[in-house]
């Protein structure tokens, strides 16, 4: 029996890509799931539809995570729906693809807003939430922290910072709290993504290929019941961190 039945999780940005495979493989190992979402309300409803097949507790909950108040309110309501809160996951993002000198104020804070702000607070209420027995936070970083793409300058810092946040909250949070990132690749195709420039993104990772969401949600699961596993940064990114 997986060591998470029963437990309550709740994944942002659970109704699209890689939060939905999150929140639908934490619902496997029979967690109970709280199915954050904000624009994606009819993708939120899919991922609670197929969680109640595999014959798990679920809930949709909508928040905006640009607002200041958000992490409070939310993790308020996930606790009254479910009792309790055991694991965060910090999958939902932005990423704009906006040229260097193109870049406004409003860019660069709305995508701190969402990538950085929003899963630090959500961290620090959900700490608390999580009382004395104490649970786990996994964020979801990006490899992209880690390359040059000048069209993407904003979120590559923002996922930077939520690196930092990862190291600095598993050092303030233990021994109660254990908090671990999932570094991704490739995993995801952007949408009109050029055939060549997939090819050669695949022939620029040791592994020759992409991943899939998947991989990125059997991270989580890892880290999600890893207990003496604390401030690391998990790259599933077919080996493209070695250079």
């Amino acid at each position: 029996m997986s060591a998470l039945r029963g437990r309550v999780a709740l994944v942002t940005g659970a109704g699209q890509r890689v939060g939905q495979a999150i929140a639908l493989a934490l619902g496997a190992e029979g967690m109970r799931v709280a199915v954050h979402h904000h624009a994606s309300v009819e993708g939120a409803r899919r991922t609670a539809s197929a969680l109640r097949g595999l014959g798990v507790e679920n809930a949709t909950f909508a928040a905006d995570l640009r607002a200041t108040d958000t992490p409070e309110r939310l993790v308020a309501d996930v606790v009254a729906q479910f009792g309790a809160l055991d694991l965060l996951v910090n999958s939902a993002a932005i990423m704009r693809r906006v040229a260097l000198d193109a870049v406004t104020a409003a860019d660069w804070d709305e995508t701190f807003a969402i990538n950085a702000r929003a899963p630090f607070f959500l961290s620090l209420a959900a700490a608390r939430a999580m009382g004395a027995p104490g649970g786990a936070i996994v964020n979801i970083a990006d490899h992209l922290a880690h390359e040059s793409w000048p069209m993407l300058v904003p979120h590559a810092a923002s996922k930077g910072a939520l690196e930092t946040i990862t190291r600095q909250l598993a050092a303030q949070l233990a021994p109660r709290v254990r908090v671990n990132a999932v570094v991704p690749g490739a995993v995801l195709p952007p949408e009109g993504w050029p055939e060549t420039a997939r090819r050669a993104f695949e022939e620029a990772t040791p592994l020759r290929r992409l991943g899939s969401p998947d991989d990125v949600a059997q991270a989580v699961v890892y880290l999600a019941s890893a207990p003496y596993v604390t401030g690391q940064l998990l790259f599933v990114d077919g080996g493209r961190h070695l250079g």
